[in-house]
């Protein structure tokens, strides 16, 4: 559950579990090494679309842990409906302290569009063709309109996904300047100084077999393509 309020004593204590740190930097690397390859030459194509298969399978994790994950991890603890979107961003211009146990509800509804973007990103990956030499993996499997449609998708989703990050980023840092939340060194070490009473956290058992199970889909499709 997300708790804002303001003067209330705080300890320091975990709320973010390893499997979504995990996720979010290696996700952070996945984005870089895309970019890398895909925009800067860098290594081959080939490699860009192994680390497409490899940012599939992190997302469909993290889709999945959004329902079976830990509190703070789980859509349903996050996502709010307008009424609380405004309410936080009023807050947010105001001089009172505010405080989120997990991601607040503007973050809430930022991590679900850019999690949807990425995931736009790396299936329409799979049927792009530059029209040359580099056609993405389905790319001969699926009807030309399609391939077509999938390109045109790949290169506005890759224009959307930079202003988000750039917007994600941005927010991090004006939130560091103005509100002196420091939201970067919970994401590190899982614990942050909040109001909160206990928390619920599912098992890294849990999160191996899930992850376990996507990882071993995309790899079939990854073969499938070949």
């Amino acid at each position: 559950m997300n708790s804002e309020g303001a003067d209330r004593p705080t300890r320091l204590q975990r709320v973010w579990d390893l499997p979504t740190r995990l996720f979010h930097w290696t996700l952070v690397v996945l984005v870089a090494l895309q970019f890398a390859t895909g925009e800067f030459g860098w290594l081959s194509m080939e490699w860009h679309y192994r680390f497409g298969y490899a940012t599939l399978a992190l997302l469909l994790f993290r889709l999945i842990w959004g329902f079976v994950g830990s509190q703070t991890s789980r859509f349903v603890d996050f996502m709010h409906g307008p009424r609380a979107l405004w309410r936080h961003v009023r807050a947010e211009f105001s001089s009172l302290p505010q405080m989120s146990v997990g991601h607040n509800p503007l973050g809430g509804w930022s991590v679900l569009v850019l999690l949807l973007v990425l995931l736009l990103q790396a299936i329409s990956g799979l049927a792009t063709s530059d029209g040359i030499d580099e056609d993405g993996p389905f790319a001969e499997r699926v009807p030309l309109v399609c391939v077509r449609w999938a390109t045109r998708l790949h290169h506005l989703g890759e224009n959307l996904l930079l202003a988000l990050i750039g917007l994600h980023v941005a927010a991090v840092l004006l939130h560091w300047l103005l509100k002196h939340d420091n939201l970067v060194l919970p994401m590190i070490t899982g614990k942050k100084c909040v109001d909160a009473g206990p928390l619920r956290f599912a098992s890294g058992r849990r999160a191996f077999v899930v992850f376990a199970i996507v990882a071993a889909a995309v790899l079939a499709l990854s073969y499938f393509g070949a």
